[in-house]
């Protein structure tokens, strides 16, 4: 009869393979050389006396077996990371790793910026940042925290506002001195506007006030992918453009750009949009993600 001795760190590392389908997506998520996930995977295999996983040149696959000790082992490591969160929480001020994503632009002009602060009073917290505009899917790649742009949360995910999002039509002082008067979203059709290349924003802006909408078609002879590209360009003179207040909200606070339509509420599709935190669905929230979440809260 086999002694079975199974450890909380195994269990993670199958749940881990299984999550990601592959030694290789599990070691990039750890750091670690394959060779090494495939050891301790077949080690757990030996201990337990079946396989979990069918392995091919592609993907690795569960078991009949593997799927039903995964279902109990997910139970079992939740359960015991729970207990282990809790007493450390209690017991000592956070720290480990938070892997934490958001959109390039978001990223670097609104969240890099409070960082210095939350590193301070938690030194021994380590940031993994993702900046990416591709959106990265929160389980498979080990996400503690996402910031998300978007009218409504993702309903897969535990959500709370971060803040309202804005958005203007803003200009370079020297771009308006010299360019067409610019007092009504009508007279955009005289703008060579900037444009990000994203559905709605490239071709039609809709603004509104006192409650009634209108749609205004744009134009222009520069589109880009990049929303930091765009209030470069804004910046340089080379046009108007409609951005996010928390891209600009210090350039508009200065003076180097100017919002030429202030009267009017402006976007390009859903006037009411957010910034959210997403995190997964847990019974309890670890200390690390509660301070950061309440750090980013308190520095809207």
């Amino acid at each position: 009869m086999r002694d079975i001795n199974v450890s909380l760190s195994a269990l993670r590392l199958f749940a881990d393979v299984a999550r990601a389908g592959s030694f290789a997506a599990t070691a990039r998520l750890r750091g670690l050389d394959p060779s090494i996930i495939s050891r301790q995977i077949a080690g757990l295999e030996d201990g337990l006396g079946f396989r979990l996983f069918d392995r091919t040149t592609r993907r690795l696959n569960l078991t009949e077996a593997g799927r039903l000790y995964l279902e109990r082992a997910r139970l079992a490591v939740e359960e015991l990371e729970t207990a282990r969160q809790e007493a450390s929480d209690v017991l000592a001020a956070p720290r480990g790793l938070l892997r934490v994503t958001a959109s390039v632009a978001l990223g670097e002009r609104w969240l890099m910026p409070r960082l210095p602060g939350f590193r301070t009073a938690y030194p021994d917290l380590h940031l993994d940042l993702r900046l990416t505009d591709a959106v990265l899917d929160i389980a498979a790649e080990g996400i503690d925290l996402a910031i998300r742009l978007a009218p409504r949360p993702d309903g897969a995910f535990m959500s709370t506002r971060l803040m309202d999002t804005r958005y203007r039509v803003v200009a370079s002082p020297n771009y308006l001195r010299n360019a067409p008067a610019l007092a009504q979203p009508d007279d955009l059709r005289d703008h060579d506007c900037l444009r990000l290349a994203l559905p709605g924003y490239r071709d039609c802006w809709r603004f509104r006030r006192d409650g009634a909408v209108r749609e205004i078609a744009v134009d222009g002879s520069l589109v880009v992918s990049s929303a930091l590209a765009l209030r470069r360009a804004t910046l340089d003179g080379l046009g108007p453009s409609l951005m996010g207040e928390f891209l600009i909200a210090d350039d508009l606070l200065s003076g180097r750009l100017v919002d030429a339509l202030p009267d009017w509420d402006a976007s390009a599709a859903d006037f009411d949009t957010a910034a959210w935190i997403l995190y997964p669905s847990r019974d309890y929230v670890p200390g690390k993600l509660r301070v950061f979440i309440d750090h980013l809260k308190a520095s809207v």
